[in-house]
């Protein structure tokens, strides 16, 4: 069995913050920041929950897909900014919909989180028959660990969600995942502090060799090796997966990148030698947004009516871990 999208959706927060928003509280301009990332504007939280982000995308979704939230068997919540250690978002988001005959599993897989969410999510569909319709949300808060005194990683980042419904069908997905965890200290934020009451001294020097670069509860990224690591990774995972599909990555007729860097996107795609015309970036209007870009790129193309029944579309992610994953779906 495999699967087919049946209806997107998206949300991005009203607060729009330009890039002489940020030549305000930093050292930086509009010409250095569009020359290096891409990026001129990007959407902002004022406080919204993860969830809440996620719940106005995902009934956009449903309602995109001429579904009620009852229809839906699974719920899977892809995110790195969770609002709370427990509950799971994706139970949450199941209270607020309704949606009383699905079960929920949260996912953390960084920026590739969508690709993993969809790679699941036909696995349940294909090997348990009561499972026929997933709800993917992809909800991302960045703004809450990104140090906006650091001029490196404050202007990269915004904030949105996007969801798809997938449903059973014959027409198959072909996914490649892979992660390289050696590298994990590259690109991170704690989510609690490490130590307690009884952690001793000898155990905190410990823990400081392990992730030796302490920003509290900010994002900590490399992004000199994260840059690197990413025009490799993002190639090799979309040809392995066109190659478990029986096809090249040219003949896709959509390729929807994470918008992390406008450089890394050209990198990588010229490395495969795609044609830009097919390539979706939207980084210029949202910044990075981690494992909700992919989505939001792909409510987009449904909204311009660019996608059209039988259209192979591939989606590349990668991120903390260091993670990375392909999936090529036909629509």
């Amino acid at each position: 069995m495999g699967i087919r999208l049946i209806g997107a959706g998206m949300y991005l927060p009203e607060l729009v913050v330009d890039n002489e928003d940020f030549a305000k509280i930093v050292e930086t301009s509009d010409e250095w920041i569009t020359k290096r990332t891409g990026i001129k504007r990007r959407h902002i939280s004022q406080g919204e929950y993860t969830w809440a982000m996620g719940l106005k995308a995902a009934k956009d979704a449903i309602k995109s897909a001429k579904i009620t939230p009852l229809d839906l068997d699974m719920i899977i919540f892809t995110t790195v900014n969770a609002d709370f250690a427990y509950p799971s978002m994706s139970n949450v988001i199941q209270g607020k919909l309704g949606a009383s005959n699905a079960f929920g599993i949260d996912i953390c897989c960084a920026c590739a989180g969508f690709v993993y969410g969809l790679d699941m999510a036909q696995r349940y569909i294909d090997t348990d028959e009561n499972i026929k319709t997933v709800l993917i949300v992809s909800s991302e808060n960045m703004t809450k660990s990104v140090d906006y005194s650091n001029r490196s990683t404050c202007v990269l980042f915004g904030d949105g969600a996007g969801a798809v419904v997938a449903q059973r069908s014959n027409q198959k997905a072909y996914s490649y995942l892979g992660a390289d965890g050696t590298r994990a200290e590259l690109l991170y934020a704690h989510l609690y502090p490490s130590g307690n009451a009884f952690t001793t001294k000898e155990q905190a020097q410990e823990n400081s060799k392990i992730f030796p670069n302490e920003t509290g509860r900010y994002m900590y990224m490399n992004g000199k090796e994260v840059y690197k690591f990413a025009v490799n990774a993002m190639p090799l995972a979309l040809e392995k997966a066109c190659q478990k599909a029986g096809i090249s990555p040219k003949d896709l007729d959509y390729i929807i990148p994470h918008q992390a860097n406008i450089r890394i996107i050209e990198t990588a795609m010229k490395k495969m030698g795609v044609d830009k015309s097919k390539v979706y970036v939207n980084i210029q209007e949202t910044g990075n947004i981690s494992s909700a870009c992919i989505p939001v790129g792909l409510a987009q193309l449904f909204e311009q009516k660019k996608l059209s029944p039988g259209n192979r579309v591939g989606m590349v992610g990668f991120g903390a871990g260091l993670i990375y994953g392909a999936i090529v779906i036909t629509v």
